[in-house]
């Protein structure tokens, strides 16, 4: 039963709502306790004063001693009360007994204070007969006579009355539990129906059909962002699930040519007993480009799948950045002979970098190829390294057709091609030829804490930037 966050919200607010009622009434139940017997020994006190004054004002007059004190008595007792009158000895004077017939007793004499009242609390029969007693001395003048003066009164109306005050606190208690515990109820329940109508549409979600969404009865209050940062999460697991949906059916798509070329020229050499050796040797040379071609698609892949799964290591080191970009640039100058490209190379200053070299190489390697793939023959790759604020900016631009802009938010993406038709044949030897190339780059440039971004495109070409944090980057265990 307390499994269930609706009853334990209602005992909480039942628990507390106990508690400060236990503690108000315990409260009011002390003060009014307090204030019914101070009332009660405030009467006793005014009666013993009442009786004292008018005993010693009619001895005084030259009345008998024994008229003066039943006089008294009887002026200053109520109905309730019972009030004696003794001497210096213990000896009865007066009495009177009230309406209950209830005398008044006398305590040991030397327990009654000379100049002072003594009150207590006395029982006669059992102990629902419990009564309030007061005591005073009294010494009459000019005589010198000293005289005793007792009044009680029964607590029984006191303590009824706490009695029925207790009665009512408890059934208000009680009343005030059941009606929270019931209210309580009814409030979680509908403060926690989003949350069952949220747990309900989850449970029939599913990855065929994430597009769907949590309901949101107030987009204001808590539930409401809890189910808007839900459907947010669920917006990029849709989103991922499809880009991997994507990734995969791109990604057999790639593979599958390579292999089908593979497959059609065995196959048409092996359609005859007897060939050339020329043709065998072209048949090898083109199964041999496609595997080539069919390695490197693997090895991007591969890198891309431990990328996003935090496991590729960046091996930081110290080396000089403008060697490792003059390097890149030599070693693209043969494919960009091929085509009749000319690659040239801004002047270089010593720049010193920590990072990882390798992953570095690649993401230069693939800028440069990306750059050759599409420029026209006869044109021309421009690359330079600059400094800027705290940057180093590897800058490559080419000569190309540029990039549509409807296709230039898309360039990053994996396995994205601007022009599909391209034949696939055409692949350089430095990059996957698969669509992956910028993907890499981009990521590479992301681990460096960089970015890399197309600054410019258009009739005239394409510009890309890859910039770099001219401090020493922090290294990362794993991406």
């Amino acid at each position: 039963m307390f499994d269930s966050v609706r009853t334990r919200l209602t005992f909480w607010y039942m628990g507390v709502l106990a508690l400060v009622l236990i503690l108000f009434s315990v409260g009011v139940y002390a003060l009014l306790a307090r204030k019914l017997y101070r009332d009660l020994d405030d009467n006793l006190k005014n009666a013993a004063e009442g009786i004292t004054v008018s005993m010693l004002r009619k001895s005084g007059e030259g009345g008998s001693a024994l008229r003066a004190a039943s006089d008294a008595l009887d002026e200053h007792i109520g109905p309730l009360q019972a009030a004696a009158i003794f001497d210096a000895n213990g000896s009865l004077i007066a009495e009177n007994t009230g309406l209950n017939g209830i005398h008044a007793p006398l305590p040991a004499l030397e327990s009654i204070p000379g100049d002072e009242v003594r009150l207590y609390t006395t029982s006669e029969n059992n102990e629902s007969d419990r009564r309030r007693v007061i005591v005073k001395r009294v010494t009459a003048s000019p005589t010198g006579k000293a005289y005793v003066i007792v009044v009680s009164q029964p607590l029984d109306q006191v303590i009824g009355g706490l009695a029925t005050i207790r009665l009512i606190l408890f059934l208000a208690i009680l009343g005030a539990l059941v009606l929270a515990g019931i209210g309580g109820w009814f409030l979680a329940r509908r403060s926690l129906s989003p949350v069952v109508e949220m747990m309900e549409q989850a449970r029939r979600m599913s990855a065929e059909n994430l597009e769907q969404r949590l309901p949101i009865s107030n987009p204001h209050d808590e539930l409401g962002r809890l189910a808007a940062t839900f459907n947010e999460l669920f917006g990029r697991l849709d989103q991922s699930l499809a880009q991997q949906r994507r990734f995969m059916a791109d990604a057999s798509h790639e593979l599958r040519t390579p292999l089908s070329v593979m497959r059609t020229a065995t196959a048409v050499t092996l359609e005859q007993e007897q060939r050339s050796d020329s043709e065998y040797r072209d048949a090898l040379k083109l199964v041999d480009e496609q595997a080539r071609r069919l390695t490197r698609i693997v090895a991007d892949m591969f890198t891309l799948a431990r990328a996003d799964a935090g496991r590729r290591a960046l091996h930081a080191n110290d080396f000089f950045l403008d060697e490792l970009v003059w390097e890149c640039v030599r070693a693209a100058e043969f494919l960009g002979s091929r085509k009749g490209i000319q690659i040239k190379l801004g002047k270089l200053r010593e720049t010193p970098y920590r990072g990882d070299e390798g992953l570095l190489r690649q993401l230069i390697l693939n800028l440069l190829d990306n750059a050759i793939k599409h420029t026209p023959r006869e044109g021309e790759v421009y690359v330079s390294l600059e400094r800027q604020d705290s940057e180093h900016r590897i800058i490559v631009s080419d000569t190309g057709m540029g990039i549509a802009p409807e296709a230039q938010p898309h360039i990053f993406e994996r396995f994205y091609r601007v022009d599909k038709s391209r034949s696939r044949t055409e692949a350089s030897d430095l990059g996957a030829g698969a669509g992956l190339g910028l993907s890499i780059a981009k990521w590479i440039a992301e681990t460096h804490h960089g970015r890399l971004e197309l600054r410019t495109s258009d009739e005239t070409g394409s510009v890309f930037v890859a910039s770099l944090p001219a401090s020493e980057p922090r290294e990362k265990a794993a991406f």
